[in-house]
């Protein structure tokens, strides 16, 4: 009697994950955004009315002169050719000459960029633990006192324009009968930037004010959303004390849905940093492109746009991501068009339908 033969397991070929597919998607639909904003960008900027050789050159300038210097930029030829050229160089590295100053794009913007990223970590570094705290604060004490007096004064700083922030702060603190902080931060580029903090206070207290209006509101609304969740009422059920089930079940929980709004904040904050730059004389980027504009250094505003475009996207893409591998349900999906129907439930409440908004 022949041995019956034992059937082996096929072996089934890995499957790549269905979020890294949606993820490859997203990345080349946030490259197609860059490459249409930076060909609007290109266009409009063409479109300034004034002429960027006869700024050089003064108002009194010869047109044989003018003439010369428009061959030498490059501006006498079609605009697609212009266009196509300055992409092939952005492609490459390469952004341009600074009409203003005669020195590479690239060179003028490293170190202000530089200065922009610090801005804008130490406005992250003061809001999110704030908003943090305040939004589990508040959503522990919902319909209080405290939490209606909370929610005004927060309304109240979120409908104050950034730019009157700046200046009642600079009343408040840069006047000679207080004069604490420096108004205007004229930094040292010999000096380390942390040995002249004193000039970021201002700007980060003005751009940390007009973010953590809504970055506590939105903590408090997922968390509000997180209390009422059938696991917490199940975890209170079991006894579990009260500070483990908000700060080691809740939050992580309500994190979640908070990480678009991260992302929201910092693409706000992207252009709050602008107008304080400016308001403060801040040497980033803002300070930069406002100098572009009145001297109509093309070369310098469609790099730097072409920069905050990027710096968009790169934050879209990383908090997508992040909201992907964090939530179990989207991570371990099988189809793409799962994570895109599933993702709508963990979005923020601003975002959602009003029957699913707290």
């Amino acid at each position: 009697m022949p041995e019956p033969t034992v059937a082996n397991a096929s072996c089934k070929t890995p499957r790549t994950p269905a979020w890294l597919a949606w993820f490859i998607g997203r990345l080349g639909y946030g490259l197609l955004t860059a490459w249409v904003i930076s060909l609007v960008v290109f266009i409009a900027t063409q479109a300034l009315p004034s002429d960027p050789a006869r700024v050089i050159l003064g108002p009194d300038a010869p047109l044989e002169s003018i003439l010369t210097l428009q061959r030498q930029l490059g501006l006498d030829r079609p605009i697609l050719e212009q266009y196509l050229r300055w992409l092939g160089s952005a492609l490459s590295g390469e952004l341009g000459v600074s009409l203003d100053s005669n020195a590479p794009v690239a060179d003028i913007l490293f170190g202000r960029f530089g200065y922009t990223l610090a801005l804008l970590a130490g406005v992250i570094a003061l809001v999110v633990p704030l908003a943090l705290l305040l939004g589990v604060s508040l959503a522990l004490r919902r319909d209080s006192r405290v939490d209606r007096w909370s929610l005004s004064l927060l309304i109240f700083l979120k409908a104050t324009p950034g730019f009157l922030l700046a200046i009642g702060l600079v009343l408040l603190f840069s006047m000679p009968h207080m004069d604490l902080l420096p108004a205007v931060s004229i930094l040292d580029p010999d000096k380390s930037l942390l040995r002249q903090l004193q000039f970021l206070v201002l700007p980060v207290l003005a751009l940390g004010l007009s973010a953590l209006p809504y970055l506590t509101r939105m903590v408090r609304a997922s968390m509000i959303e997180a209390l009422e969740s059938d696991y917490v009422v199940a975890a209170r059920l079991r006894g579990i004390p009260e500070w483990r089930i908000v700060w080691r079940h809740t939050l992580p929980n309500a994190l979640i849905p908070a990480i678009q709004g991260v992302a929201l904040t910092l693409r706000t904050l992207i252009g709050g940093a602008l107008l304080a730059e400016v308001i403060f004389s801040y040497p980033g980027i803002g300070t930069s492109l406002n100098s572009a504009i009145q001297m109509r250094d093309l070369p310098m505003i469609q790099a730097i746009v072409l920069l905050i475009t990027l710096g968009v996207v790169l934050i879209n893409l990383l908090a997508d991501l992040l909201t992907v591998l964090l939530t179990p349900k989207l991570r371990t999906a099988r189809r793409v068009t799962m994570i895109r129907r599933n993702r709508r439930g963990i979005q923020p409440w601003w975002r959602r339908s009003p029957s699913k908004a707290p």
